[in-house]
């Protein structure tokens, strides 16, 4: 089975091809960084825009990359939501015109559901179950995966998800958006213990997560610095951020394991590229006897081979029946609020 995955959902186009038997042939992803910096964040209308822009020479390329014509597609998977609703409709909408040209199915993923598979693109690749550590821009969750659309929430960020929090730090330190990496990489430059910031919940005895709090500990920090300007002092603030930011991702996560009996520790979401992030927790797991995994690099932002290998999953559960039902309904929509738990009770 051949099946084409579309994302969109925020200022990332992603498509990619996905055969059931051979893996993920080609994906390609256009990042929208540059013309958002400008303005410090996502504007919804300019990457609802920009998505109309892309999608189709995407769609041309993975198509040539792969050899493979668009005859030649099963099925179609694309990002329904959460996310921004007009850029998610640049997906759906073309989604479902290419399915309805090519007669072919079109099934809606939930965007942290692919987060949340595309570990299954890793080598080796993890098996149900696990704990699943989701930490992006708009997600910071800890959930319990006994298979394929059985999810259970244990965990969440009562505010500020962490990739947030990257962002709000970073323009506190002056650098530009996106946050996340740049913070990460003048936090090597910096000192551990040179300036100590909170570690919000860390003890709170449940999973959720705030960072909030933490933000407002970076901004505290800047205003009473006597040169908030000076290198050393905004790489050690740096350092500190991100130190408290891994330790309570660690602390709850093997919280997590310990708590639900597991062995397998899946991390997913753009923060999962986070160097420091990923060598406290192998080195976290390793000391306990866990493992854990992290999607390739290149699969860490939004891209089309995770909503690929969703959709082929999802197929993969669904009865004949529903999927034939996939070829006549020719309405669609966006779900810009949609919860995977709502997501995963559509397989039931």
């Amino acid at each position: 089975m051949l099946i084409l995955g579309i994302e969109s959902s925020c200022d990332e186009t992603g498509l990619a091809l996905i055969d059931s038997e051979a893996g993920l042939l080609a994906h390609a992803v256009y990042t929208q960084i540059d013309m958002h910096k400008l303005y410090g964040g996502v504007v919804p209308e300019l990457a609802s825009r920009d998505h109309i822009r892309r999608v189709i020479p995407l769609l041309e390329e993975v198509l040539r990359e792969a050899g493979r014509t668009k005859e030649e597609l099963d099925a179609i998977a694309v990002t329904q939501g959460p996310g921004l609703a007009g850029a998610l409709l640049v997906g759906v909408s073309i989604a479902h015109a290419l399915g309805f040209a090519l007669d072919i199915p079109v099934v809606g993923i939930h965007h942290m559901e692919g987060h949340l598979l595309a570990n299954l693109l890793a080598d080796p690749a993890p098996e149900f179950p696990f704990i699943a550590l989701l930490v992006s821009g708009g997600h910071t969750q800890i959930m319990k995966v006994s298979g394929f659309g059985q999810y259970e929430l244990l965990g969440d960020t009562l505010d500020d998800a962490v990739g947030e929090a990257f962002d709000k730090t970073a323009q506190l330190l002056g650098m530009s958006y996106p946050g996340g990496p740049a913070v990460s990489a003048l936090a090597e430059k910096g000192t551990s213990g040179s300036i100590d910031l909170p570690r919000p919940m860390l003890h709170s005895g449940n999973l959720d997560m705030s960072f909030s709090g933490l933000k407002t500990a970076v901004l505290t920090a800047v205003k009473n610095a006597e040169n908030p300007e000076d290198e050393t002092f905004r790489a050690n603030l740096a350092r500190g951020f991100v130190d408290a930011v891994v330790d309570v991702l660690a602390a709850k996560a093997v919280k997590a394991m310990k708590q639900n009996k597991m062995k397998t520790l899946v991390v997913a979401g753009g923060v999962s590229a986070n160097k420091q992030l990923r060598n406290r927790l192998v080195y976290e797991m390793k000391k306990r006897g866990m493992t854990v995994f992290f999607p390739p690099l290149k699969l860490c932002t939004d891209n089309g081979a995770m909503i690929a290998t969703a959709g082929l999953e999802r197929l993969k559960h669904m009865k004949p029946e529903e999927i034939q039902a996939h070829f006549k309904n020719l309405k669609f929509g966006v779900k810009p609020r949609w919860r995977l738990k709502e997501a995963a009770q559509d397989l039931r």
